[in-house]
């Protein structure tokens, strides 16, 4: 599978993470007869880095490693990413959209060429493993500005897997809310009943308005699970708009707008929860360069 990339796209806390590691972590390790045990070490199959919490400094040494003396500081020989990663396994490249034009240039060799040097070496190690990747950017943006490099994009999108947003799947599926409360609660405590899932349930759902927008997705409702199991309540964040404030501030409701200043704020409403143009020019039954040229500015 080392051929077929993934790219997985969504906003931040929808769960990219957690679907890496489960497409990383269920690839075929072959079974050593004469040995008795598998050919790879299972701890070594995923290896994950979140490109966004280091500097671009030391990005490069985490991705391809760094020879002794390579740079100041280099105390000690590294390996990086790559080579951490055994032959069966998958490297995770989250916040993918985030990194440089000269790092891209770099991983796009690695993912085409399947080689890369060590910081401070010239030789050559060879990767044999899968790539994943995820971002919440708007890569499509970010390719149109000049930003993300196009060859790279299309060395990732063998498969791209676009992860729904908390309110998205709420709003195709309301009763999914109770579903995932019971998933999440079953992690937290164990020994959790239904009767504690349901208070649960009735406390988020009073609490919050009907079609609250779930900005966090599902890590704010990791969140809000905690405050109720804790405090008994659902603390509002005073950031947070009130029901009708994001459309009463963008001009929904002011005046007596034009039916194509009401078209805009359509298409714009359903961009900001879908948050790509496929899905609203879907939805509305326009085409995509009508959908751009809605939500561009004036």
């Amino acid at each position: 599978m080392e051929d077929f990339s993934t790219l997985l796209l969504g906003e931040t806390g929808t769960g990219k993470s957690m679907i890496a590691q489960a497409i990383g972590s269920s690839g075929y390790i072959p079974f050593d007869l004469d040995r008795r045990s598998f050919r790879e070490s299972f701890t070594g199959a995923f290896q994950a880095i979140n490109l966004s919490q280091y500097p671009a400094s030391l990005l490069e040494s985490e991705l391809f490693g760094h020879k002794k003396g390579a740079f100041t500081g280099a105390i000690d020989s590294h390996q990086g990413l790559f080579a951490r990663c055994s032959s069966h396994g998958a490297v995770f490249i989250d916040e993918i959209g985030d990194i440089d034009l000269p790092t891209q240039v770099k991983l796009l060799t690695v993912i085409q060429d399947r080689v890369f040097s060590p910081v401070g070496s010239h030789e050559q190690l060879r990767f044999q493993g899968r790539v994943i990747a995820a971002t919440n950017r708007d890569l499509g943006a970010l390719r149109n500005s000049g930003q993300f490099r196009n060859d790279l994009y299309y060395r990732l999108c063998s498969d791209v897997i676009t992860v729904p947003s908390l309110r998205q799947r709420l709003q195709e599926e309301p009763g999914e809310l109770t579903l995932l409360i019971g998933q999440i609660l079953s992690r937290m405590a164990p020994t959790g009943n239904a009767e504690l899932r349901e208070q649960i349930v009735r406390k988020i759902r009073g609490s919050l308005p009907r079609h609250y927008p779930w900005p966090g997705n599902v890590r704010e409702l990791e969140q809000r699970i905690r405050q109720v199991c804790l405090t008994g309540e659902v603390n509002i964040d005073s950031a947070e708009p009130a029901p009708g404030q994001a459309q009463r501030e963008a001009g929904w409701w002011s005046g007596e707008p034009s039916a194509q200043r009401l078209l805009q704020n359509y298409c714009r409403h359903l961009y900001d929860r879908e948050g790509n143009y496929e899905a609203v020019a879907r939805i509305t039954g326009l085409d995509r360069r009508t959908v751009k040229k809605h939500l561009l500015p004036e």
